[in-house]
C-alpha cells in the first residue's frame, strides 16, 4: 500500500535534508563565513516543491533515487540562490525569507552576492561531478535546460522583466510570458531532469513539460493570492510587498476571484496532461493539488 501524500511528502523533504547537508561544503571549511552563509540560505527551510516534482516525476519514469537526488539537488542550489538575490536591495529590498532573515541582513550584501554565485557555480559542479544519464548526449542537454531554465531566457530574464514592470499596467499574456520565465522555468526544468533521469518517450516528455508550464503558472497565481490575502506569519516571508511596490500581479490585473479561477483552470490542464501516465503519475497529480490548493 501507498503512503498518503503528507508522509510520502514528508519523507522525502527530510531524506533531501540530509542529501542537501552532505552536498554543501562544511561550515567549518575556509572560507568559514561564505559556507556557514550558503548553508544558512539552504537548509531548513521551504517546502521543496521543485524537488518533490524531480522525485515525483523521477518515479513515474523509473529513476534511480541516486541520480534523482543529485538532478533536485541542483535545482534546488539554484532556487535559492535567486532568493537570496532577490531579497537584496538592489532587487526586492526584503527582510524575510522562509521565516528568518533573508541572507543579506543576516550576514551582510556582499556575503549574499558571493552566497548567490556560489550555489549557482556549486549546481553545475554537481552536473559534471555526477551521471545523471547513461546518455552523455541527455546528460548534456540536462544541464543545457538548467542553464537556460536559470538565465536570461528563464529565471534572471523574468527577473529582469519584474524589475522593469514596477508601476506598469501589464497585460495577461505580457504578466504570463514575465512568469513563464521567472517562476515557470525552473519548475518545467525539475520536472523534466526528473523524468530524463529515467527512461521517459520524447512525446511523454512534452506532456510532462506542458504538466510543468501549467503547474509553474498555477504557483504564481497562488502566490499572487495568498501575497494579497495572508499575513507574513503565514507565508514566512513579507505580506503584501508587491502591491506596497506597485508590481503587476494576477490579483491587481484580474482581481481575487478571477485570479482564483485561473489557477483552477490551470490546474485542471495540468491534470489532464497526465491522463495517458494513468496511476504512475499519482505523486505529480497530488503535487498539483498542493501548489493549487495551499491556503487557497
Amino acid at each position: 500500500m501507498q503512503a498518503d501524500f503528507s508522509s510520502w511528502a514528508a519523507a522525502h523533504q527530510s531524506r533531501f535534508e540530509q542529501v542537501l547537508q552532505a552536498l554543501l561544503p562544511p561550515a567549518g571549511l575556509a572560507p568559514q563565513r561564505l559556507h556557514g552563509a550558503m548553508r544558512y540560505a539552504v537548509l531548513d527551510g521551504g517546502k521543496r516543491v521543485r524537488p518533490l516534482l524531480a522525485f515525483a516525476a523521477g518515479e513515474l519514469c523509473g529513476a534511480d533515487i541516486s541520480r534523482l537526488n543529485i538532478a533536485a539537488a541542483a535545482v534546488e542550489l539554484i532556487h535559492a540562490y535567486s532568493l537570496v538575490h532577490d531579497d537584496m536591495p538592489c532587487m526586492d529590498d526584503d527582510v524575510l525569507r522562509r521565516g528568518k532573515p533573508t541572507c543579506h541582513v543576516q550576514y551582510d550584501e556582499a556575503t549574499a552576492l558571493l552566497v548567490g554565485d556560489s550555489l549557482q557555480t556549486l549546481a553545475f559542479q554537481l552536473l559534471a561531478e555526477h551521471r545523471l544519464s547513461d546518455d552523455a548526449a541527455r546528460q548534456l542537454a540536462m544541464v543545457r535546460l538548467l542553464a537556460v531554465a536559470s538565465g536570461s531566457r528563464g529565471m534572471a530574464g523574468g527577473q529582469a522583466i519584474d524589475l522593469d514592470s514596477v508601476g506598469k499596467a501589464l497585460s495577461l499574456p505580457e504578466l504570463e510570458n514575465m512568469h513563464i520565465h521567472k517562476t515557470g522555468a525552473l519548475i518545467r526544468a525539475a520536472v523534466l531532469w526528473g523524468a530524463q533521469c529515467g527512461s521517459v518517450s520524447e512525446v511523454h516528455l512534452d506532456r510532462l513539460d506542458h504538466f510543468g508550464k501549467c503547474v509553474g503558472l498555477a504557483f504564481q497565481v497562488v502566490d499572487d493570492v495568498l501575497d494579497s490575502e495572508a499575513d507574513t506569519a503565514t507565508l514566512g516571508k513579507t505580506a503584501g510587498k508587491d502591491a506596497d511596490h506597485d508590481k503587476p500581479t494576477y490579483v491587481t490585473l484580474l482581481g481575487v476571484q478571477a485570479a482564483r479561477d485561473m489557477a483552477k483552470r490551470l490546474h485542471a490542464d495540468a491534470l489532464d496532461s497526465l491522463q495517458e501516465f494513468g496511476a504512475g503519475a499519482r505523486r505529480l497529480r497530488e503535487l498539483a493539488d498542493f501548489i493549487v490548493l495551499r491556503k487557497f
